[in-house]
């Protein structure tokens, strides 16, 4: 399987370790000016995270701003002709699965195909609290939720009934565009989260690097689920995450940047290892931007010196 390339969008989610302060002023047709050129010079995704909201105690560390990611993901949809635009990473419990679902379905249909779903049971507590979901219980609400959101994306007459959402005697359309549904993509380290990846499409870890990928990988395949697959699986690590740990604290007193690899051929070659160990898909970090028009050179020279090299 090629090597599928995403990126970000600068702007939408002011993440300290990540964001630059030109990213605080930028504008609709600078958003739309950024999506237009990853798809245009052949990235093959645009991901989109999110937060509802952020705890004041973890403001410093993670920004206030984020935004919601399917509201941006139907705005770059709009703005582009190719790249698919993934929810990477979104916290299921936070949203009701009968709207996600229809939300998502109708984004899929609008965009001829082009949604992806990567999704996460969350880690703040407090973020749970504001939107009155059970943090204790966040593993639970989002197996049944995206049981249910399948239902809904594949059955003629959809009939649900568990804890936490049930349904019945319901049309729901439209149906995806894509068979049978959008990919389901699960972020997570736990063995909890390999397990919900191995019923779905595909495993995004938070904070894997190359010399843990392997042992998560065997173990995820272990898995009965995944023995029992019929559709592809994607495995998407990003080349260099930001230096932080599971708290977003930067590591060894730095600002947490990502690392970024000077010339071209360390990049291919860096990818080229994730590859060979099973990675099916991601995320070059670009040259360090001062600037929109510096961060469009980047994507081109990622398009031009890194890409062609997995196709």
């Amino acid at each position: 399987m090629r090597m599928r390339f995403a990126t970000g969008l600068p702007g939408v989610n002011l993440y300290p370790p990540v964001s630059q302060p030109w990213e605080s002023s930028m504008g609709a047709e600078d958003y739309q000016l950024v999506a237009r050129t990853a798809d245009e010079v052949g990235f093959d995704c645009l991901s989109v995270p999110e937060h509802i909201v952020v705890p004041d105690e973890m403001v410093e560390l993670m920004g206030a701003t984020w935004s919601h990611a399917l509201t941006v993901m139907a705005f770059v949809a709009g703005a582009t002709r190719r790249i698919e635009v993934d929810s990477a990473v979104i916290v299921l419990p936070y949203h009701h699965p009968v709207v996600l679902a229809k939300a998502i379905a109708t984004l899929d249909v609008l965009s001829g195909g082009r949604a992806r779903v990567t999704i996460g049971v969350g880690h703040a507590e407090r973020e749970f609290e504001v939107l009155g979901v059970p943090f204790r219980e966040r593993g639970r609400v989002a197996d049944e939720y995206l049981a249910a959101m399948v239902e809904l994306w594949t059955s003629e007459n959809p009939s649900f009934r568990g804890r936490y959402v049930a349904f019945d005697d319901i049309a729901f359309e439209p149906k995806p565009k894509r068979s049978p549904h959008p990919p389901i993509i699960v972020g997570g380290n736990s063995d909890a989260a390999l397990r919900r990846a191995a019923r779905h499409d595909g495993w995004f870890p938070w904070l894997v690097g190359p010399d843990e990928l392997p042992a998560r990988l065997a173990r995820l395949r272990e898995q009965p689920a995944f023995a029992e697959r019929t559709r592809p699986f994607e495995v998407v690590v990003p080349l260099a995450p930001p230096e932080v740990d599971e708290s977003h604290r930067p590591l060894d007193g730095g600002g947490g940047r990502p690392r970024f690899h000077r010339s071209a051929q360390e990049v291919v070659d860096a990818v080229g290892r994730l590859q060979e160990l099973g990675v099916t898909q991601t995320m070059v970090p670009l040259p360090p931007a001062r600037s929109l028009t510096e961060h469009l050179e980047g994507l081109h020279w990622v398009a031009e010196e890194v890409i062609p090299a997995f196709r």
